[in-house]
């Protein structure tokens, strides 16, 4: 990774997550150029971490300086803008660069189709925890991407979170469990911090213990090695309080909502990429 020139076009808060994450797992700050919209921010950049910024503000020419040369792009523009961005920057990529998205609903074969026959492109869907070093990606790798490439972008992203490998197939499927599931815990969080304020709780109070509770159960999930099921049995006592809570919610159609709603996000992401 010492050598790779790596180029961040749009510097975001995701893709300014997986900069932080890949300077904070030994990524050198001289490898890396960085591009943004306003002069500030490219200043804000360059002056906290001491790497080279540019701003689109100040050179209409930004992105295409920062990727001539690069060895690895990663694009963060919107979805909407992703392959007019790409086909701009083409003529300027080294033809073994590996140019990286994290856009949803971009397909492979569209960001294969903005640029140069045989340029390695992979595919990614970041989730949100990204932003604090907890977050799950998943990669997909294009025709031309090698066992190497795929190396090099994992390397990267694992600086701030896991890095799961998968068939472009199954991308809807991951973004309706990780890529919107931190909404769904935030979801749940909302929902027990409503139910302490029906019970007496003052709603700042209420929503600090939903928060903290919600937050212990996923440390517990990333290090315990047992299952969830069998982590929610060993709190459940029979007969006890909580089991009361889990029949309750289970009787209410709790896992089939849950099931439900990520069926519906997986198909509203297969119709947005369509």
């Amino acid at each position: 990774m010492t050598d790779m020139r790596i180029a961040f076009i749009g510097t975001g808060n995701m893709n300014g997550a997986i900069l932080e994450g890949a300077l904070k797992a030994g990524v050198s700050k001289d490898s890396v150029v960085v591009t943004t919209r306003s002069a500030e921010s490219a200043e804000a950049w360059s002056k906290n971490q001491g790497i080279e910024a540019l701003s689109q503000q100040e050179d209409e020419r930004a992105n295409l300086r920062a990727v001539s040369g690069a060895d690895v792009v990663l694009m963060g523009v919107k979805p909407h803008m992703m392959v007019e961005v790409l086909t701009e920057l083409a003529p300027e990529l080294k033809p073994d660069a590996v140019v990286v998205s994290i856009a949803a609903a971009v397909s492979v074969e569209q960001l294969e189709a903005a640029v140069s026959a045989g340029q390695p492109v992979v595919r990614t869907m970041p989730n949100t925890p990204l932003q604090y070093g907890s977050g799950v990606v998943g990669l997909v790798r294009g025709t031309n991407a090698t066992d190497e490439h795929v190396r090099a972008v994992s390397q990267i992203f694992e600086g701030a979170g896991r890095v799961f490998e998968i068939p472009e197939s199954q991308i809807d499927a991951l973004t309706a469990v990780s890529g919107s599931g931190p909404a769904y815990a935030f979801f749940l969080a909302e929902a027990m911090a409503k139910g302490g304020v029906e019970l007496g709780l003052d709603p700042e109070f209420a929503r600090e213990l939903a928060a903290a509770t919600v937050a212990g159960a996923g440390a517990m999930l990333a290090q315990d090695e047992r299952e969830p099921a069998e982590l929610r049995r060993a709190v459940t006592s029979p007969g006890g309080t909580t089991e009361a809570a889990i029949n309750t919610m289970a009787a209410e159609g709790f896992s089939e909502a849950v099931v439900a709603g990520q069926k519906a996000c997986a198909d509203r992401a297969a119709e947005m990429a369509g």
